[in-house]
């Protein structure tokens, strides 16, 4: 019995992983393959092949998109699209929505942003316990002239869920820059603290660290 529990596990621990990856990755292809309904009737697979072939409408979004980012790369694409987000904030309803849709993708995508590219330590939930969080930015305005220049914002992400979590304003000098990337950052979160990532050396890429203990003089940002 205790052979077949080993081999239960061990069947186990490589068929969830690849069964929720392959969920997913339906669950996404389908979704995009719903963009086929925006076009007529005449050029859908059902048409032209006589059956529905899965993947069409998600490579069909790939291309819009990618068609979409050439056509605004250049100077009369950007012109083209302020003219276009010029008429969207003019209607009431809809700039509210979109202007904060657009600020939040511009802060989290855009290649010169620096949100969620680093991962750090911070005190949380109270000042006798660490976790891992995502620095997201540095406060500006009306918050950091209450709380002053030397303060940093921090998302951190909630085990298993990473979508949900908390925002936090944390003083700079309370919080430590890990060496590992966001990606790892992650895993580590998901995985409660089981998958954590080999010891990096200068940002270089993870060395085996059997035997080795916790920095003994971990720098503030």
């Amino acid at each position: 019995m205790a052979s077949l529990r080993k081999y239960f596990v061990a069947g186990l621990l490589i068929w969830i992983p690849l069964g929720i990856t392959l969920w997913l990755m339906f669950f996404i292809i389908g979704l995009m393959d719903k963009s086929m309904l925006l076009l007529p009737s005449a050029l859908r697979s059902e048409a032209w092949a006589g059956v529905y072939i899965p993947g069409i409408g998600a490579t069909l979004t790939l291309l819009i998109i990618l068609v979409t980012g050439a056509i605004t790369a250049n100077f009369f694409g950007r012109k083209m699209l302020d003219v276009w987000d010029n008429i969207l904030h003019r209607i009431p309803i809809v700039r509210s929505v979109y202007g904060g849709v657009k600020q939040i993708s511009d802060t989290l995508f855009s290649p010169e942003g620096k949100a969620f590219r680093k991962a750090v330590l911070v005190r949380y939930p109270h000042a006798g316990t660490w976790t891992v969080a995502l620095l997201t930015g540095v406060p500006q305005h009306e918050v950091a002239d209450k709380l002053g220049h030397e303060q940093l914002s921090v998302f951190v992400p909630t085990t298993p869920n990473i979508t949900a979590g908390f925002f936090l304003i944390v003083p700079k000098t309370d919080v430590i820059e890990l060496q590992m990337s966001v990606d790892e950052a992650l895993k580590y979160i998901i995985s409660m603290g089981v998958a954590e990532p080999l010891r990096r050396v200068n940002g270089t890429e993870p060395a085996d660290s059997q035997g080795a203990g916790p920095d003994p003089n971990p720098k503030p940002l």
